[in-house]
């Protein structure tokens, strides 16, 4: 079993440091910040036109509530300045260019992964944008979905309150069904990544291994840079009023060289099994000279 973890680690590991995994981790870094004010302006400009007049209330912390507080809150702050002003661009230029910078981050997405599964993209150029805009206009539906959510639920524990004051408690845990919520959010979204984005078919059975590397090293590296932040770094001496965005994007790379290493580490559990299925392993030269 150790030999086999080893395989399987080092063909991920290789194949993302040689295929260029660290510039498409900046790439996607990029296109994210970038995509991410177009997403919520496109987000918030629809929800308003369908009277969800709440969304950059109750959406935007949400969409940043599985960030570190200490990135999170300058980002949320400056998103939510941009969307407090009234938007009456619904379906004009503005916002239908809004639209497809936001899919240019879903483009990121899918490119890094067809890296990381070994695949060669044959889809043509218009079906995968249209798939693109698909995806952004389904985040926005589910955003403003679980947006009504949280708004309709102290409403909902106030009236069961007053009807059955035995039955419900009297504090309810609104922060903890949020964190909940962004998880929930969170694994959807990278099981909608791994499976439809790239090229190929996958079942859910074969992108879950990089799902929870991709959640546990999101979490031990939310932890660590944090702590950097606290206690070394120092990026506003640097960068000035830039620095919150700097922090952000340092914060994104390293995200995006997760999520890849995810999609490595699913397409090497894969090969391993198809080459163990076929009758051939995969052997580091050094254990090619052991067997010998």
């Amino acid at each position: 079993m150790w030999h086999t973890v080893r395989v399987i680690a080092w063909d991920a590991l290789s194949h993302f440091n040689n295929d260029d995994g660290w510039a498409f981790a900046s790439h996607v870094a990029l296109s994210t910040l970038m995509a991410i004010f177009p997403f919520l302006i496109f987000a918030a400009s629809l929800a308003g036109f369908l009277g969800a007049d709440y969304f950059a209330q109750y959406a935007v912390p949400l969409l940043f509530e599985t960030w570190p507080n200490t990135i999170a809150e300058p980002v949320t702050r400056e998103v939510q300045a941009v969307l407090s002003g009234e938007r009456g661009d619904l379906l004009t230029i503005g916002v239908l260019l809004a639209l497809f910078f936001a899919s240019n981050g879903v483009e990121a997405l899918r490119t890094s992964l067809n890296r990381a599964y070994r695949q060669v993209e044959s889809r043509s150029f218009i079906s995968l944008r249209l798939q693109s805009f698909g995806f952004v206009l389904l985040a926005t539906i589910c955003l403003t979905i679980v947006s009504l959510m949280l708004v309709a639920a102290p409403i909902i524990h106030s009236v069961l309150l007053s009807r059955a004051p035995d039955l419900v408690p009297e504090v309810f845990a609104f922060d903890a069904l949020r964190i909940i919520i962004a998880i929930i959010v969170l694994l959807v979204g990278l099981a909608i990544s791994h499976i439809y984005l790239p090229e190929g078919k996958r079942r859910i059975v074969d992108i879950l291994p990089g799902m929870a590397l991709t959640i546990l090293f999101w979490v031990v590296g939310s932890w660590g840079f944090v702590t950097y932040l606290d206690n070394f770094g120092r990026y506003s001496t640097t960068y000035a009023g830039l620095a919150s965005i700097i922090v952000a994007l340092v914060f994104l790379y390293m995200v995006s060289a997760i999520f890849i290493i995810g999609g490595e580490l699913n397409a090497a559990i894969m090969r391993f099994r198809a080459l163990h299925s076929a009758g051939g392993l995969p052997f580091h030269r050094s254990s090619q000279r052991q067997g010998r």
